[in-house]
């Protein structure tokens, strides 16, 4: 079976069914929550359809009402999910946190053996890319088992052949492995990207700097710098962008935004200056609402018009 639409752009990853404690109370002891959809590569597959794109999400749910919810949400999105695998085998992942913009947040996983986790290459080359021209993917993938490790590198393997572009993010989770785990998975995929979003500590981590990446082969690596700059450097120069936020309900989903608001400029071939911009306004969209997908926004509130 075909996606149900042609595609621009394919991402690969697990979805969670998100419970957001209520606003300003710790995790522990909240007793009313906020129900949602969190992770890396939906985020930005919401994202970018949100911005006009035709997008198709790869992953496995359970047979679940987690697994439903997920679907049902990212149906309404207008990402295309008819390839996504039910497994009456696994379940839907759990994430269960809490929001405060002047502590840090409490995060709880609740995802191993899950069914995202038990991706494969074989289902990744089954399903294709339908006709995608850009796949985006996140290291937290290829650190959820062997086998989800085995569909990203499927995934990159189909946008070679096809000659589509490759968008990676390592997307750093400590609780997901220790660094050098984290090197050894994440960092080949890393080098083998044509568009990286990272963050300062993340390149630093996995052994990596911009110019390095531009040295073998990558076309645009974005930093998101400590000081909250984000920076596009390619072979031709770097562009600097200052964060745009000003107010912060959740700090969560910022990354994501970023990338969405970024890759949408991209596709519609804008400059890295543009681009970055575009990132910037969703960033600061996404962290004044709470959840990761409330504030993403619609193309006209990035700014970005400018079409191949």
């Amino acid at each position: 079976m075909l996606f149900a639409m042609n595609l621009e752009v394919v991402t690969l990853g697990e979805a969670m069914r998100l419970l957001l404690a209520e606003p300003g109370v710790a995790l522990r002891r909240a007793h009313t929550f906020q129900s949602s959809v969190a992770g890396a590569e939906t985020n930005v597959a919401v994202g970018l359809s949100r911005l006009g794109h035709r997008v198709g999400w790869l992953s496995r749910v359970g047979d679940d009402s987690s697994g439903a919810a997920v679907l049902a949400t990212l149906r309404a999105e207008g990402v295309d999910v008819s390839k996504v695998e039910v497994a009456s085998d696994g379940f839907t992942g759990l994430l269960l946190r809490d929001a405060d913009a002047e502590r840090g947040i409490d995060v709880q996983y609740h995802r191993s053996g899950s069914a995202a986790s038990c991706l494969s290459a074989a289902y990744v080359r089954d399903a294709g890319l339908g006709g995608a021209q850009l796949v985006h993917v996140s290291g937290i993938t290829a650190m959820l088992s062997p086998s989800a490790r085995e569909a990203a590198e499927a995934l990159f393997a189909l946008a070679r052949a096809s000659g589509a572009t490759v968008s990676f993010d390592p997307n750093v989770r400590h609780k997901l492995g220790t660094p050098e785990r984290w090197r050894h998975a994440v960092g080949p995929l890393l080098a083998r990207a044509d568009l990286v979003f990272a963050g300062e500590d993340e390149l630093e981590l996995l052994g990596y700097t911009a110019d390095r990446l531009i040295e073998g082969g990558a076309r645009v690596v974005v930093v998101k710098q400590r000081n909250k700059v984000a920076r596009a450097v390619t072979a031709e120069g770097s562009w600097w962008q200052e964060s745009l936020v000003t107010r912060v309900v959740d700090p969560v989903g910022a990354g994501d935004a970023l990338t969405s608001g970024y890759l949408s400029a991209w596709l519609r071939g804008a400059e890295p200056a543009a681009a970055l911009r575009a990132g910037a306004v969703s960033a600061a969209l996404v962290v004044g609402t709470r959840t990761d997908l409330e504030g993403l926004p619609d193309r006209a509130a990035t700014g970005v018009e400018v079409d191949r």
